[in-house]
């Protein structure tokens, strides 16, 4: 993965960084999705990994990522809303994850996780959910490589994004830059062609985008908008 991953660690030009979630694919065209975001300009793919336990949903696990491992050209951003993850880290390493984000809420040794999820050559991401105030994340920050921004309530696709979580970004970005960390910040829910351009001047450089993508009658179109969202 180093060739592809090379390509991706940093976005120079200021556009956008779009990781599609395949929790709203066709997972009876799974291939064929994973073929479709090959040949776009997304970034990433996201994988939403739940346990029904964290959130009130189960999606998919190793199996499912290993077989996109296999043809995703593209590095695999791995978002675990699962209860106490430490006990998988090597397996999601193994099954094919390039980040790897774990959510504050469930990770009472949050730096020795963090740790773990570096060691094992991945890139650390912690998620914080909308109720969770991002200056609990002072002491970690310069551990990592993303924080997740949850815009949505975690556990399903298709909500509609909530609108405090402008401030909130806003207030993560003055922590990132004040101390100067290439820390990338990513939202994730409702996301969309009309809000990436606001969420991208609060501060968003990574944006997850499931429903808006593939829901559309061109996913292809769709992304390749979302990039020039900027301009």
């Amino acid at each position: 993965m180093e060739n592809v991953w090379k390509v991706y660690l940093w976005n120079k030009k200021g556009m956008p960084l779009i990781a599609p979630s395949i929790l709203t694919a066709n997972f009876l065209r799974l291939g064929e999705e994973i073929e479709m975001l090959n040949q776009s300009e997304a970034d990433y793919i996201h994988l939403d990994i739940m346990d029904g336990n964290f959130v009130p949903n189960i999606s998919f696990g190793f199996p499912v990522i290993e077989r996109i491992r296999q043809i995703s050209q593209k590095p695999l951003d791995v978002h675990l809303m699962i209860e106490n993850p430490d006990r998988y880290l090597e397996e999601f390493r193994n099954a094919g994850a390039d980040i790897l984000t774990v959510h504050l809420e469930t990770c009472p040794h949050l730096h020795r996780t963090v740790q773990q999820i570096k060691n094992l050559g991945m890139k650390a991401s912690v998620c914080v959910n909308p109720h969770t105030p991002v200056s609990l994340l002072e002491e970690i920050l310069p551990e990592l490589y993303m924080v997740l921004i949850m815009t949505v309530n975690p556990g399903f696709g298709a909500q509609k994004f909530i609108e405090t979580s402008y401030e909130k970004i806003r207030k993560l970005k003055s922590m990132i830059v004040a101390r100067q960390l290439p820390v990338l910040i990513e939202a994730d829910g409702g996301v969309n062609t009309t809000n990436i351009k606001s969420l991208m001047e609060a501060g968003v450089d990574v944006f997850v985008v499931g429903n808006a993508v593939f829901s559309s009658a061109n996913p292809l179109e769709t992304i390749k908008n979302l990039k020039k969202a900027r301009q």
